[in-house]
């Protein structure tokens, strides 16, 4: 074999292998293992949005969480829905707390310190809601500057944590618009349905309308699909659909439907320590690290 010739077939020998295909139609990244922080703060704040319910939100919210803080991140949740399902997924009972986000958003004596409690999950903390929450979106409504008083809230603690997380109630009221208005960035959770599709066209109009107006650091850093059943054309149809509409914007990491989630909500605990090892925990690690590769949190 002459040189050139065994040139060509060491290189040849070298060649990768292609990279599988994802959900999205794009080869999957290696997201890398995030290295850990030398100090904590200031917090990078996301909201998480979708005026839909039944879309996966809180639990993406906590699951999300929760692979952060494993890598190091410390991460402190909001429940800014008055029911109260993020503060209960983590063994709380909302209803029976006297000093929840509530107090702190309507008295100005309550400090944010005073209402967030530690949970089980080394790494996080939470600022927990029920229903009182309710009556704050009415409330609000006479107060000076009343879509920035969760922001002002949240001043107090942005340097004690990495990432801070808003899981906002389904709709495109007063609360969501405090919670656009006190973030950095939004992750929109979308089922991988027609009918959850038709939904996010007003709901990024919201978000440019308080960007301009109210928040202008303000920008989206993501969608990602959640209850994707692989093995359903509907849901394929739907993924090739956001692809089309969000690019970049759509998150490679896809969230597969399973009753481990429902199983872990149950259970008050995330998907990570629920079934450390099952892919719907796999899943949200990937994301974590997807958002941590594109800067959505540090």
């Amino acid at each position: 074999m002459s040189e050139e010739q065994g040139n060509k077939h060491r290189g040849a020998g070298m060649l990768k292998e292609p990279r599988p295909v994802g959900p999205t139609g794009k080869p999957l990244t290696d997201f890398p293992v995030p290295a850990p922080l030398p100090s904590h703060g200031p917090a990078r704040v996301i909201a998480m949005v979708n005026q839909k319910g039944g879309v996966g939100k809180t639990t993406s919210t906590i699951n999300l969480a929760a692979a952060l803080a494993e890598y190091g991140r410390k991460v402190l949740l909001v429940d800014f829905d008055p029911q109260g399902a993020l503060s209960a997924g983590f063994g709380t009972n909302p209803h029976e707390m006297d000093i929840t986000v509530y107090n702190v958003l309507m008295d100005r004596k309550v400090k944010i310190t005073d209402a967030i409690v530690k949970t089980d999950v080394e790494n996080i903390d939470l600022l927990p809601a029920n229903i009182d929450l309710s009556a704050a979106e009415v409330q609000l409504v006479n107060e000076v500057a009343r879509e920035q008083v969760l922001e002002r809230a949240l001043r107090n603690v942005i340097d004690d944590y990495d990432v801070v997380l808003i899981d906002c109630q389904p709709s495109l009221g007063l609360l969501t618009i405090n919670a656009l208005t006190a973030a950095h960035g939004v992750i929109i959770p979308l089922t991988a349905e027609f009918f959850a599709l038709r939904a996010v066209a007003l709901l990024m109009e919201t978000i440019d309308k308080v960007k301009d107006r109210l928040n202008q650091v303000l920008e989206l850093d993501g969608v990602v699909a959640t209850m994707y059943d692989a093995r359903t054309l509907h849901s394929r149809e739907v993924i090739t659909r956001l692809d089309e509409a969000f690019g970049d914007k759509l998150f490679e990491t896809v969230i597969k439907r399973t009753i481990k989630f429902a199983d872990a909500n149950v259970a008050a605990e995330p998907i990570t320590s629920y079934a450390a090892n099952h892919p719907g925990a796999e899943a949200y690690r990937n994301l974590a690290r997807e958002l941590i590769w594109r800067g959505g949190a540090p």
